[in-house]
């Protein structure tokens, strides 16, 4: 019976997902239409913020549970997810175009972040010698670095006022309708994620798999799977700075809040079996999508396959390792 709940769960979730997804990419293009902004702002913003609660949840139920290796691998594993895999997939599906402004300023922006985890999580408390800590000074940090990119965002809101095009385009739905179906959008995504997580990680636990690889497998596929089917959808319709925009400012939102917020409500943690290469894979795989675009401020189908391959690399060593050990 238990077997069977799950399963449904998992139709049902993926039901919501992609036919929230549909409704979200409509609702937000609309809003931007109405507000005259650009999409790379709605996506950094509205889609990303929203997308990334089924990971904030996740992180805050996990941590009040004490699972600290499930709010660490959430955060590391969806945003190595939603740059290699997502972005990947979105390439191959139709090559993004990155603008200047991105590849100067929103990219770096995330690199610095994601670096600033890494030095926050391997630094040394001299107190009391805790190697892998991040302390509430630490999600403190993490949450100034936050404000920044909100005064950012705001900055970006004066210059699109400033610049707005001579030829806008005409907006799908009325503002109110707009704004309804995004909301609704988001709903059923982040419901159907749960379901999705919930039922996979039933699967997982019945068969003894750890922690550390359900988080980094499982919940972080199951909360990226918003954006997942978000970026899917977008490329399908050729929308490329929802895509960019929503994964930038999805992993931005998962270091500064998913991560910051619980560790602020509950204190330090301390995660045990977290080792170098998963660290490594943050801060390359956000390093690789500088390089990437920095030249031709494009991700080609090539250098989204490239990226589809160093995925399959990375989770099929943490895969093999946490089921047959090394």
């Amino acid at each position: 019976m238990d077997i069977v709940l799950q399963i449904l769960m998992l139709v049902v979730g993926f039901i919501l997902l992609i036919k929230g997804a549909d409704i979200l990419i409509s609702g937000a293009s609309s809003i931007a239409a109405n507000f005259k902004v650009s999409k790379m702002l709605i996506g950094l913003t509205i889609i990303a913020f929203g997308t990334s609660a089924p990971e904030l949840a996740i992180s805050i139920s996990s941590l009040a549970s004490g699972s600290t290796d499930m709010l660490i691998g959430n955060v590391v594993g969806s945003n190595i997810m939603n740059i290699l895999l997502l972005l990947g997939i979105g390439a191959v599906i139709c090559p993004i175009v990155v603008k200047k402004n991105t590849v100067v300023k929103e990219i770096p922006i995330l690199l610095l972040i994601s670096t600033a985890l890494i030095v926050l999580f391997l630094d040394t408390t001299l107190s009391n010698a805790i190697l892998n800590q991040i302390t509430r000074a630490d999600a403190l940090v993490c949450f100034l670095f936050f404000a920044v990119f909100l005064y950012y965002l705001i900055a970006m809101v004066r210059q699109n006022r400033d610049a707005r095009s001579k030829k806008p385009e005409k907006p799908q739905y009325k503002l109110g309708k707009s704004f309804v179906l995004t909301i609704l959008g988001l709903v059923a995504i982040i419901g159907g994620s749960q379901l999705v997580v919930n039922g996979a990680t039933g699967f997982a636990t019945k068969i003894g798999i750890s922690e550390r690889l359900i988080s980094l497998t499982v919940v972080a596929l199951g909360t990226s799977l918003p954006e997942l089917i978000t970026t899917i959808t977008a490329a399908k319709r050729k929308e490329t700075d929802l895509i960019v925009g929503n994964i930038i400012g999805s992993n931005i939102f998962n270091i500064c809040v998913v991560l910051s917020f619980p560790v602020l409500l509950f204190g330090a943690v301390t995660p045990g079996s977290f080792q170098v290469i998963d660290l490594a894979m943050l801060i390359g795989s956000a390093a690789l999508l500088f390089i990437v675009t920095r030249f031709d401020r494009k991700i080609s189908r090539m250098e989204g396959f490239m990226m589809l391959l160093t995925f399959a690399i990375y989770y099929g060593f943490i895969i093999y390792e946490g089921v047959v050990g090394v």
